[in-house]
């Protein structure tokens, strides 16, 4: 957004940029290595930030989100992307794997309880880990949610949001066959899982620019190319856990077990716009759990760069610290 208008950027509501005191490799089995890293305050609160994708990665911009005298905050890059190793890798990298992992973590460190800070898939995973751990959950802030349906995968890969964005979707269209387009999640599947990098490659960056186009609000559609690497990892991770609908048991697990973390409070921010996670999900979610709040940011879409996503988060996570 324009400074010069008098609105306010997103980078303006963070706090000051810093260094992590602490960055290491996790060995979590199966030949994966698992990069973390801590920031703020050691003696502090600890926070664990569940990126997106899932194959997004970390960037040092999520560590701007708390206030670093009040804070531990832990980040680490999921299996298979970001800094981790082997990358872009779907071999023993499930749902249940990242649980686990972050239990590691979280005893490797010597935590007994995180607040989970996440969006999107982030918001996912923050969701199932409090399920399957909940009592290793302080609070939970989450962002653009994301609940694995069937309903949400349709959405976004099926012509819904593609009906906004008629000219994007054409261009994620593109690389599939008209006979093969009933199906996009698996198609897709078949090219990012060819075996030839080159294909891969060329397919993982129209699968990536379509979601990066559609993230905010105040895009204009388009979106570069990024880095082939990146664009790799994150379509191929992406795609693998969307195939296999996130690997929980049934459709709507998240909200049929919500009953697990009721205790949990829980802040839930979503932008009205949002085209890749419809704010219906969060509505959901939010009509579950007696201790959420729901805040509903009316100009904003899917990104965590939204000003009025970052100012809501920085407040929700200053107001935990009473």
């Amino acid at each position: 957004m324009d400074q010069r208008s008098g609105q306010k950027r997103a980078v303006d509501y963070l706090y000051p940029s810093l260094d992590p005191f602490d960055q290491r490799v996790i060995d979590v089995g199966e030949g994966h290595r698992v990069f973390v890293e801590q920031c703020g305050n050691p003696a502090g609160v600890p926070v664990l930030v569940l990126h997106g994708g899932p194959g997004g990665g970390c960037s040092p911009a999520m560590r701007r989100y708390f206030d670093p005298a009040h804070y531990r905050v832990v980040l680490f890059d999921q299996r298979g992307c970001g800094r981790s190793r082997p990358h872009a890798s779907v071999d023993d990298n499930t749902t249940w794997h990242l649980v686990r992992d972050i239990e590691l973590i979280r005893e490797t460190l010597g935590i007994d309880r995180f607040i989970l800070f996440g969006g999107s898939w982030g918001a996912t995973l923050a969701l199932i880990y409090a399920i399957s751990h909940p009592e290793r959950v302080a609070a939970m802030v989450l962002r653009g949610v994301f609940l694995m349906t069937r309903a949400e995968l349709d959405w976004f890969y099926g012509g819904g949001a593609g009906a906004f964005y008629p000219e994007l979707w054409q261009r994620f269209l593109a690389p599939i066959p008209e006979d093969e387009r009933f199906d996009l999640l698996a198609a897709y599947h078949r090219r990012l899982f060819s075996g030839h990098l080159g294909e891969e490659t060329r397919v993982a960056r129209t699968w990536t620019a379509w979601e990066n186009a559609l993230a905010s609000v105040h895009g204009d559609g388009t979106a570069g190319d990024g880095p082939a690497e990146y664009a790799r990892a994150f379509a191929r991770l992406e795609n693998h856990y969307f195939v296999n609908g996130g690997f929980l048991d049934g459709d709507a697990w998240i909200l049929r077990n919500l009953d697990r973390i009721a205790q949990i409070p829980t802040t839930i921010v979503q932008g009205r716009f949002d085209m890749i996670c419809p704010p219906t999900s969060a509505w959901a979610l939010a009509q579950g759990l007696p201790k959420a709040r729901l805040h509903m940011i009316p100009l904003a879409g899917h990104a965590l760069s939204e000003p009025g996503i970052s100012d809501a988060l920085v407040r929700a996570m200053n107001q935990l610290r009473a």
